[in-house]
């Protein structure tokens, strides 16, 4: 079946469910045992006419990494886990869509179950009011396919995964977007990771993370290849929109086409009006540092004058503000110039990206990015985890970091900003 009339038939279903009272319920059992009542078991790889099933190269063997998927309508979701194994102890590790951290390492006794529920957005290229994203391809049409289906894709990871059950049904919730560049969207494959990929871990469910940063682009870009457009079409108020570029940016100075204190700032208030516009709340975030020293040990600031461009449209529009290039300083500078180098990927031996993040990195940059939401007193910032805590200048230990690797890893650079010197 082709897949756009696949998902307009999902839609009118969970019309339907709506009109008459019911919400739509996808529920699926893995095992062990017959599955209980009104659950569906997973057993088989997807398929189109099935529309859900296991990704292919991955099996519930309570040892590897394996993905599930289901097709679902544009939207949020709440979604119910079961986790357990009858005679073992379990570690779980659950991601949605491309490496978004839902649940980190729960743990599980032999016979124990235990049950999480995590909020998750999927979402299409299609434009309500016309039209679509303008994707990349082929990194976003093939590589970053999942963030762009049909449908919800769940990693489940881990020392000793076991997924019971998972029940999914329509969440009528709060959405935290996110537009940004390679540093904010979801990086494909290891070693490379965002920040905005680790940031849902740190939400209770009720509030859902979609996160529209791509690899290489700007504000400009942002409005250009539509993703503003995407975004303000499904706002609704009380939603709210991060916004970080900066990295990219740059080069338009070399291309003699704009600059922090110009083009840059015309463009975060295009932005910043759309989201009003549309009820929503715009948050600016001034970029992260690249990883550099000086002979003192202390940060070379390389987007010293697009942080204060930032922060000036933030005082002159009146929005919050998150100034995660001072953080990052001071947690690169924690770290010491040898230390630092566990926070940023290394695609291959001897090979070190100064710019880009490997989980432990933006683990650490998204409690960076939610301990400013609190700062800020963004009304997103109630629905953060009750445990959360964060001091820059006093980071997690790199030997404690312990979420486990996805499967796919890649020695490709992502796109757009180029080393600096």
């Amino acid at each position: 079946m082709n897949p756009s009339i696949r998902g307009a038939i999902s839609a009118l279903l969970l019309a339907a469910c709506a009109a008459n009272g019911h919400a739509a319920e996808w529920k699926f059992a893995f095992g062990p045992g017959k599955a209980p009542a009104g659950y569906t078991p997973v057993d088989a790889v997807y398929s189109t006419a099935r529309g859900y099933g296991l990704e292919p190269g991955g099996r519930p063997d309570g040892v590897h990494p394996y993905y599930f998927s289901v097709d679902l309508p544009e939207g949020n979701y709440t979604v119910t886990v079961t986790l357990g194994d009858d005679k073992a102890a379990t570690t779980t590790t659950v991601k949605s869509e491309l490496r978004r951290l839902m649940l980190e390492n729960v743990a599980t006794r032999p016979g124990e179950t235990v049950t999480k529920t995590f909020t998750v957005n999927v979402r299409t290229p299609k434009i309500p009011t016309g039209g679509e994203v303008k994707l990349k391809a082929p990194r976003e049409t093939v590589e970053e396919a999942w963030n762009w289906d049909p449908r919800l894709t769940l990693e489940i990871n881990g020392a000793h995964p076991a997924v019971r059950t998972i029940a999914i049904a329509p969440a009528h919730v709060p959405t935290l977007y996110l537009l940004g560049d390679s540093t904010v969207c979801d990086q494909p494959a290891e070693p490379y990771n965002s920040w905005g990929q680790m940031l849902p871990r740190f939400f209770k469910p009720g509030i859902a993370v979609a996160n529209h940063g791509e690899s290489g682009e700007t504000y400009r870009d942002s409005l250009a290849r539509r993703r503003l457009d995407k975004i303000v079409s499904g706002m609704q108020p009380g939603d709210t929109l991060l916004m970080q570029f900066g990295h990219n940016d740059q080069k338009q100075i070399k291309d003699g086409k704009g600059g922090p204190f110009t083009t840059y700032k015309a463009e975060i208030k295009a932005h910043v009006d759309a989201v009003r516009a549309h009820g929503g709340l715009p948050v600016i975030v001034s970029s992260m540092e690249r990883r550099g020293f000086d002979a003192d040990g202390h940060v070379i600031p390389s987007l010293k004058d697009y942080a204060e461009a930032a922060r000036q449209s933030a005082q002159e529009l009146n929005v919050p503000f998150i100034d995660l290039n001072a953080m990052s300083k001071v947690f690169y500078e924690a770290l010491g110039p040898e230390g630092s180098k566990a926070a940023f990927a290394a695609p291959a031996p001897g090979r070190l990206d100064n710019t880009h993040h490997d989980s432990y990195g933006s683990y650490e940059l998204a409690k960076a990015v939610v301990l400013g939401l609190r700062q800020a007193r963004v009304p997103a910032a109630g629905f953060i985890v009750d445990d959360f805590a964060f001091d820059p200048a006093h980071p997690d230990p790199v030997a404690a970091f312990a979420v486990p690797p996805s499967p796919h890893h890649t020695v490709e650079r992502p796109l757009g900003d180029e080393e600096h010197k």
